[in-house]
């Protein structure tokens, strides 16, 4: 097995990177939509390209040996999941405009709780039911009462996105206790592949250069982002890297503004920091929590 190195500052300074990329892969995400581009299609790009790209560079430096894993069957379900995620991930960035779409994920944490208690049978505590709750308020003051601005079929792919990364996010610190980073990433993509294939056999592709260079931007970043957040997850705690996420709604917001001239409603002002607040309250739980725990078995 791997020995896992702690290295907080190292993983914080990763996944405040990772927050950058992602969100101008997203931004490429919304352009695409814009153009006609198919979601099926955007997300064949987004997987094809690293992983192409991550067995070129291996095989370059004669390091195909660093793509070997004791834990294939672990691979293809995080495939299935993270697949399934990254599809409504990707989806609820076309449906919301990005400063929404982001503020949603967020309630990811909220989820985490849910399924310590559905999964794991973890008894949960007034601080993280209250949480929840919160949550939740936030979420309904963002929807609001003018579904114009927040379609409800969004709201719902937004809130899919985010229950299917509390459960990605879980299985990318397991997978990183035996397996590199860009081993981790290279099966996600390469399992992923074949099945978004089948779409363009179907469609087939006929783009201009413009949009070749946003599905080829999609790849990359999506590559990079991705080597970064798993990587991160490796040298620092869940409930320690995650907090530099919240610094994605700056992107996004800055994003809508610089290219849509989209500045968020104050409904959206005003439930966002319940959201933040909410989830910031349930990972400050869960450390207590963890150290507690930890007091508990050392003694």
């Amino acid at each position: 097995m791997m020995a896992m190195h702690d290295r907080p500052m190292f993983a914080l300074a990763l996944r405040l990177a990772a927050t950058l990329i992602f969100s101008v892969m997203f931004l490429l995400v919304k352009l695409t939509g814009l153009r006609g581009v198919a979601l099926p299609e955007t997300l064949f790009w987004r997987q094809f390209i690293p992983a192409i790209a991550i067995f070129g560079w291996l095989a370059v430096r004669g390091q195909i040996h660093r793509l070997k894993t004791q834990r294939p069957w672990v691979h293809a379900r995080r495939a299935a999941l993270g697949g399934s995620g990254m599809f409504l991930t990707l989806g609820v960035v076309r449906l919301l405009p990005l400063a929404e779409a982001t503020i949603l994920a967020f309630t990811t944490p909220m989820f985490a709780v849910l399924l310590s208690v559905l999964m794991l049978k973890e008894k949960v505590g007034l601080w993280r039911w209250s949480a929840v709750g919160a949550g939740l308020l936030g979420v309904l003051i963002i929807a609001g009462p003018d579904s114009n601005h927040i379609p409800l079929f969004g709201l719902a792919v937004g809130i899919g996105a985010a229950f299917m990364v509390s459960l990605v996010t879980v299985q990318l610190r397991d997978l990183g206790k035996t397996d590199e980073p860009i081993t981790v990433v290279f099966y996600f993509s390469a399992l992923c592949t074949p099945f978004l294939g089948l779409f363009l056999l179907q469609r087939g592709v006929q783009h201009d250069l413009t949009e070749w260079l946003m599905l080829a931007g999609i790849g990359i970043t999506g590559l990079f982002a991705q080597l970064a957040l798993t990587a991160s997850l490796r040298y620092g705690a869940v409930s320690s890297v995650i907090v530099v996420d919240y610094i994605q709604l700056a992107w996004a917001t800055a994003w809508g503004w610089l290219i849509f001239d989209q500045l968020p409603p104050a409904t959206t002002w005003l439930g966002a920091p319940i959201i933040i607040g909410a989830s910031l309250l349930i990972i400050w739980r869960e450390r207590v929590l963890g150290k507690a725990r930890s007091a508990a078995i050392a003694s």
